[in-house]
């Protein structure tokens, strides 16, 4: 008799089943899902990782959060990072001052120009002309 890594409820294999059967998941999920279904039915750590293409301690990192959380830990918990300083609406105001005349003065905008006026506006506390070069290199624009 072969070792049993993880004991799925009923239900569990029920909810697995189905959630595999839509072909809607992503594929980290799928992986997920699929080693699981597999350390159910009693293959060895070593056949699972060979068929998910995984390393051992990802495999028993997925069956201790199994253990802990359920199918819960299908799911991507949200990472930790730096929090987003300018939003949409900042940048579309950037976008639309870019887009503005030029100051008195000055033929066009520079980014330097643009990042003071940005200040100066009250649309963010800070920005440097580098960061107003990449939120208008995203938008695509093409000024002529």
């Amino acid at each position: 008799m072969q070792k049993q890594h993880i004991k799925l409820s009923d239900s569990d294999k029920q909810l697995l089943a189905e959630l595999l059967s839509k072909g809607s998941l992503k594929a980290k999920q799928y992986k997920r899902a699929i080693a699981l279904q597999l350390l159910d039915s009693g293959k060895t750590f070593v056949e699972v990782m060979q068929i998910v293409d995984c390393s051992n301690p990802t495999l028993l990192s997925w069956r201790d959060k199994y253990n802990a959380n359920g199918l819960n830990f299908l799911e991507d918990q949200p990472r930790s990072g730096r929090p987003i300083e300018i939003d949409g609406l900042q940048r579309a105001k950037i976008t639309a001052l870019a887009c503005s005349e030029s100051p008195e003065g000055h033929a066009e905008w520079s980014l330097r120009l643009l990042a003071e006026k940005v200040v100066e506006l009250g649309y963010c506390e800070h920005i440097s002309h580098n960061q107003v070069g990449v939120i208008l290199k995203k938008m695509k624009s093409n000024p002529t």
